[in-house]
């Protein structure tokens, strides 16, 4: 699986909490996804997407 962080994100960090092996924020603050979703983070890579408040996440199932 593949995720994205478009653009509009408020730096709220509820994605880096919910799957810091996909997410993280870059040096701007601004969360970015540095690594493919592998098979033992797809629950938390959506539970990221899912709580993102300003929906602003993709994943390619």
């Amino acid at each position: 699986m593949k995720a994205k962080v478009n653009d509009g994100c408020i730096s709220c960090g509820a994605c880096v909490a919910a799957c810091p092996e996909v997410f993280r924020f870059n040096d701007d603050g601004i969360a970015e996804v540095f690594a493919d979703v592998a098979p033992e983070y797809e629950k938390p890579a959506i539970e990221a997407r899912d709580s993102c408040p300003v929906s602003v996440i993709d994943i390619d199932e």
